[in-house]
């Protein structure tokens, strides 16, 4: 059974594909979410290793 969900505009046309700059912004998002985790982690276990002496 499928799950995907088919949305019409209101004149009936098909909704227009994302922009290369929506695309780019969604990935430097995804990239600055990624790097603060990182580096939010490698902080975490500084600090455990610090603590752990």
């Amino acid at each position: 059974m499928s799950s995907t969900a088919v949305t019409r505009s209101p004149g009936g046309m098909a909704p227009r594909p994302p922009r290369v700059r929506e695309q780019a912004r969604e990935a430097m998002t995804l990239m600055a979410f990624s790097a603060a985790t990182s580096a939010g982690l490698t902080a975490a276990f500084f600090l455990l290793m610090h603590v752990g002496r």
